[in-house]
């Protein structure tokens, strides 16, 4: 895909970026897609998978009590637990307010670790990355954002998460729909949304403006960025996900940078 090497006029000294298709074969890569780049939050996917594997093998349901007084494992997964952003403070009722919280994902870590009896971290190398072949992602410390991995590796994920071979298709389908729907909130990098719409670990994209992917991107394109200067996304109307990884912290160029790549890989997909 000749969309790809936009990624080589990136304000960065090292990306790299891959597209897949929903039948898992990749469309094109461009750049250093087998080294280890910092996930930052593009870490949160790959938790909220391991909950939802969880779930399936019944150590957990969705709206058993998780986190704070009366939230759940439903509203961790949803950030709407009422959790702060970095600390473990109580700033609203559960399902009041779209809080994005990496305090809520650590809290979900902890209680996937309890009730499995497995550290979390482990978990999710048994359930998510090694039956998926990802052997070069590790958890380095924080549920919510310390993931280690590659683009070949996230290609991986990003194929699974299009044909779901680890969880019941249904669980996937409610992961990438609005739960709690109409909630305010802040996106980190892009202020306030209303409403600021997010599935079971998974931002959706919806009419959300401005926004990190593309003017072209589906209302139903859901994924995550990451601080580490990371993305990715899936839009089931293209039929395809990308994932994009370099090595300079989230900020103003990337708000600049990612939205017409993504649009150039939309129109390259769609054959324009």
């Amino acid at each position: 895909m000749q969309s790809l090497a936009m990624i080589e006029n990136w304000p960065v000294p090292t990306a790299a970026v891959a597209v897949v298709r929903a039948d898992g074969s990749v469309a094109g890569a461009h750049g250093h897609t087998g080294r280890r780049f910092p996930l930052a939050s593009v870490t949160k996917p790959l938790t909220a998978y391991a909950a939802l594997i969880a779930y399936e093998e019944g150590a957990v349901e969705l709206d058993e009590p998780a986190g704070p007084e009366g939230s759940t494992v439903r509203h961790l997964l949803a950030h709407t637990s009422g959790l702060a952003f970095d600390e473990d403070r109580v700033m609203a009722a559960p399902g009041a307010r779209r809080i994005y919280s990496n305090a809520g994902f650590e809290a979900l870590g902890d209680r996937i670790a309890k009730a499995t009896d497995i550290p979390f971290a482990d978990y999710l190398r048994q359930a998510v990355l090694e039956p998926l072949g990802m052997a070069s992602t590790t958890l380095e410390g924080s549920p919510a954002k310390d993931a280690v991995s590659t683009v070949d590796d996230l290609v991986r994920f990003a194929a699974e998460v299009q044909a779901p071979r680890l969880l019941d298709p249904r669980t996937v389908l409610e992961a990438m729909t609005v739960a709690y729907p109409g909630l305010s909130g802040v996106l980190p990098g892009y202020g306030q949304q209303k409403p600021n719409d997010w599935g079971l670990g998974f931002e959706i994209r919806d009419g959300k403006s401005p926004h990190w992917t593309g003017s072209a991107s589906s209302p139903r394109t859901f994924g995550h960025f990451g601080q580490s200067g990371t993305f990715l996304w899936v839009d089931p109307d293209a039929g395809a996900a990308c994932v994009a990884l370099s090595d300079r912290d989230f900020g103003p160029w990337a708000i600049e940078a990612w939205p017409p790549l993504t649009d150039a890989v939309l129109a390259e997909l769609r054959g324009r």
